[in-house]
């Protein structure tokens, strides 16, 4: 069992990281360390390298984000629960930029593999719930979604965020028409 000390200097360590590095990609350990308002052995303890570390920040963003589907869809009809889960996922792989940069192609491939499944399970969630009411074609795949999305977080953002009218186009794709 993990102290609850040691567990909020890991929560401490892993916010100040994502802000920190979504800032700018070069930060250094010690950088995060002082942010987080540890020790550096404190640091390296949790995360023995810095690939260690960003990858705990992108697994703790992909869990954040799947982690709130049983809310939204509690919350809202299928459709607009994968609107607004679809719109957090587009702006926190916006804010990975720096992650992004802070990494190896190895460790981009590690990432790929570890988040896959849980955002394809999170997608799945959504789409059943939406074929289950009608709402969503029964033939829309999460693989598809997934790879159709990917586009959205590469959009310009700038002058004009296209990403919202992008994944209008795509939602009304996935709609029973009848």
């Amino acid at each position: 069992m993990v102290r609850s000390d040691a567990r909020e200097n890991r929560a401490s360590i892993l916010a100040a990281a994502r802000e920190a590095l979504a800032e700018d990609g070069s930060t250094s350990m010690n950088q995060i360390s002082q942010r987080a308002g540890v020790g550096a052995g404190t640091l390296y303890r949790n995360f023995p390298t810095r690939e260690s570390l960003v990858l705990a920040v992108y697994q703790d963003e992909v869990a954040r984000i799947t982690g709130t589907v049983p809310d939204l869809l509690a919350q809202m009809p299928p459709l607009d629960a994968l609107r607004h889960w679809t719109t957090d996922l587009v702006e926190a792989m916006r804010r990975k930029h720096g992650l992004g940069d802070a990494l190896g192609p190895g460790a981009h491939q590690a990432i790929s593999e570890q988040s896959y499944g849980p955002v394809i399970a999170a997608i799945t969630q959504l789409l059943d719930a939406g074929k289950k009411d009608g709402s969503i074609r029964p033939d829309a795949d999460p693989g598809d979604f997934l790879q159709l999305t990917g586009a959205l977080w590469r959009a310009a953002s700038s002058p004009e965020d296209r990403a919202p009218h992008m994944l209008a186009l795509i939602l009304d794709g996935l709609r029973t028409h009848g």
